[in-house]
């Protein structure tokens, strides 16, 4: 009796490894990247405005590099729509691109956001594509930014 109930556990313990390895097959890698557009958008004007005048200031605009990042996103806003954000607000405020940190005031809370923003102005000014920045932005390129001085 002490057998079986040894070889019962000793095959639930291999079907569960089974399982748990075999889990590894059915996900998908591409949920690992965080949610941006392929390409520009067909009609900008469609989409909510990136923050810019007079709401550039109150509690969340204390810092200059917080308006600073908002007028350079504003001036590149095609190429952040085709950017994912590496903070993943995607999952925790359901955006779509980089663009959208920069439609609210998700962008000036955030360093990562705010870092990738300045960056992708940055990379564009000098001749990028969205796709080489995106290339950029996966190997965390955008981490040197220094906001204070901006």
């Amino acid at each position: 009796m002490n057998r079986w109930i040894s070889r019962r556990w000793a095959g639930a313990l291999i079907l569960a490894a089974a399982t748990a390895v075999s889990y590894a097959q059915w996900t998908n890698p591409a949920d690992d990247i965080p949610a941006y557009h392929p390409s520009a958008p067909l009609k900008v004007s469609s989409l909510p405005p990136i923050l810019s005048g007079s709401k550039l200031t109150g509690e969340n605009f204390r810092y200059p590099w917080q308006v600073h990042t908002y007028q350079q996103a504003a001036k590149v806003s095609n190429v952040l729509y085709q950017l994912p954000c590496n903070c993943r607000c995607d999952r925790a405020l359901g955006h779509t691109s980089l663009r959208s940190c920069f439609e609210g005031v998700h962008g000036t809370e955030c360093s990562t956001c705010a870092k990738e923003g300045l960056f992708a102005y940055q990379q564009t000014k000098a001749g990028k594509t969205p796709k080489e920045i995106r290339a950029a932005i996966a190997r965390h390129e955008y981490e040197s930014i220094p906001l204070e001085s901006q």
